[in-house]
This record gives structure tokens, sequence and C-alpha cells, in this order.
């Protein structure tokens, strides 16, 4: 058995109110040389929704539902914005916490989704200084049944959806899962053997699709393919461009698509801007039918998973009791040295053979 004081939820933060933008923004792109009005630009995605991001509404929920599912204290703290971790740091230190395990919002390998968020924790801990409790990471969860069973019944239920709207659209709807585009090299670099960010998305999305088949009696082709590209032109990230895909498949004569967001564990800005204002508005100027499936956002079995992971830790379960869909899991618990390296060069990281 491991003894562990407190869970902390990681995240990463999204602005409250118009002024919180931009600041915001800032945090986000810190040491990247971005201009300031370029994030004014982006900023203005923000406008129609008042200049608040759903996400720290979304964790809020998602805390309250894991502190009625876990038997340990949750803390919360974000990478971008208040809370900001280190502030829930110095909190479990007065609190008297020792040793707490973190759960990052995150289900994939790659370095803004994995190693990242480890530094970010190693600053957090450096600045709060001595009696900082010790942290450790649950696992890589893309493939963990609590994570796939809400995308196949939200998928379901948007095949559903399409077919009210569209009836000869339903049949031969395409799957088109999505996720966060990265650059090439970051996607190569991800995980022990390089890879895995690619690798484990097609795993869910492929566990996603058969589940949907199994649900349904009717399979559907599907795609993987990638959105909220933020790099330069002259950088390599990962393609096609959702919009750019949808496009082609309506020149393919495809009747129908259902956007399935597996990149994502809630309904954050990038899902409800980038798919559901411009995915959505190029599939309407296509004549192209779409329905969007919901991310697991606070879904019982969503929250139920993160005791599972919880627990996991706490009763030292053998790999092979653990819960996974897919020979790629389940992930282990400590990532390997040099996995998911920082682009800029290396930097202290936790929860990992190469950190303390």
């Amino acid at each position: 058995m491991t003894h562990y004081d407190a869970v902390l939820l990681v995240s990463f933060g999204g602005p409250e109110g118009p002024d919180d933008v931009v600041p915001f923004l800032e945090n986000v792109t810190r040491g990247r040389g971005i201009p300031r009005d370029r994030l004014v630009e982006v900023g203005a995605h923000y406008d129609r929704f008042g200049g608040v991001s759903p996400i720290n509404a979304q964790n809020r929920a998602f805390l309250a539902a894991l502190r009625e599912a876990v038997d340990l204290p949750v803390y919360w703290g974000n990478r971008n914005w208040a809370p900001y971790l280190v502030d829930a740091l110095r909190q479990m230190r007065d609190d008297g916490v020792g040793r707490a395990l973190a759960f990052v919002t995150a289900a994939y390998s790659s370095y803004s989704g994995c190693r990242q968020y480890r530094e970010n924790l190693a600053d957090a801990v450096t600045e709060v200084g001595p009696g900082a409790p010790v942290l450790d990471k649950v696992r890589h969860y893309f493939d963990h049944p609590g994570f796939v069973a809400p995308f196949v019944d939200a998928t379901v239920a948007a095949l559903d959806e399409l077919a009210r709207s569209a009836p000869s659209a339903g049949g031969g709807a395409r799957l088109v899962f999505t996720t966060h585009s990265i650059p090439t090299a970051s996607a190569e670099g991800s995980g022990p053997e390089g890879g895995a960010y690619v690798a484990q998305h097609r795993v869910t999305a492929g566990l996603v699709a058969a589940g949907v088949a199994a649900a349904t009696g009717r399979e559907h082709a599907w795609d993987l393919v990638y959105q909220s590209r933020s790099g330069p032109p002259t950088q390599p990230w990962l393609e096609p461009d959702v919009s750019d895909h949808l496009r082609q498949l309506h020149d393919e004569g495809v009747p129908g698509v259902v956007l399935v967001p597996i990149g994502f564990v809630s309904d954050h800005m990038e899902v409800i801007y980038d798919l559901d204002t411009v995915a959505r508005q190029s599939a309407e100027e296509l004549g192209l039918p779409l329905a969007r499936a919901a991310t697991p956002g606070t879904d019982p079995r969503f929250v139920a998973m993160v005791a599972d992971l919880v627990r996991e830790r706490v009763a030292d379960v053998p790999r092979g009791d653990r819960a996974a869909l897919s020979p790629l899991g389940p992930w282990p618990d400590v990532c390997a040295a040099g996995c998911c390296p920082n682009p800029r060069g290396p930097r202290p990281a936790l929860c990992g053979e190469d950190g303390p």
C-alpha cells in the first residue's frame, strides 16, 4: 500500500471575463515571442462567449463530482489561470498534505499534454519550497473503459441526432475523431519510444468506433483529424485539419459527419469554438450534415475512472489487474526518461524517471 493524503486536479485554466483574456493568452504563450497584437486577435474568439472560457466552470463541476467519488481530499490547480498550481500546493502544504496524486485533464502522451504539466508541477514545488507535498501522477487513461464508454454513448447519440436532422445521412455517416494538432516533431518524440500521441489516439478512436458498431449493429468508417493549430506556417504540424477534411469528405460524397472530440475531456474553448463554431460553419457552407458528440465532462463513468486510477496507486494494483481496453495499456505510472521532450531544451519535471 502507498499512502497518499490528497488528490490534485491539474488542468489548463481559462479566462473568466473579458479583462482576463489577453493576460491569460500571455500566460499560455510565454516564451514563444508571439506579438501582443496577435494575442488580441486570437482573444476576439472569446468575445462571442462573453470573454469567458467554459473550462473553469467545467472543472468546478468535475471537482465537486470527484470529491464525492474519491476517499481523499481533492484540490485543484491550473497551468495558466487561477486557481494556479502554486496556490493549490501552498494550500496543500498548509493543510498538512505530505504526498498527493495528480490527475491531469489530458489523456494522451505529448509534451503539452504531459511533460509540460510535469514541468509546471516542478516549478510550483520549487516556488512553494520546504514543506511542499511530494507529487506522483496517475497514468494516461486513453484506453480506460471510463474514458471510452462515455464517448461511445455520446457518438451513438450524435448519430441519432444526425439521422433526425438529415435522415439520408445517418446510415452512411462518417465518424471524424478530432484532437489538438501538435508539431510533428513533438508527435514523433511522444512517449518512451516515440509516436505515442498518434498511436494512442488511433487506439481510442478504434475502440469508440467498435463500441458504436456493437451498440448500433452498424459499422461506420472513421478518420482521425486535427484542430486548433497555433504554430507558424513554416513549422510542420499534424494534419489534416478538421475543416479541410470536411471539404474532402464532401467532395467524396459522404452524406454526413459526426465529429467526436476524443482529444478533450470537456467541452471547453477548443470544442465550442473550433468545432461548434468554425468546423460547423465549414460544414454548413458545404451543405454537409454534421453533428458533434459530447465529451465525458462529469459523466459518472469518467468520474469513477479517476477513483479507479487513485485506487490503483493506493493499493499498488499489479499492471495485469488494471483496466485497459487495448494492448497499449495500461500505461506506466512513471514517465520514462526523455519521454515527450521539451522542444526548447531540458527543464526539471516531476513524476518521471528523470525527475527527483
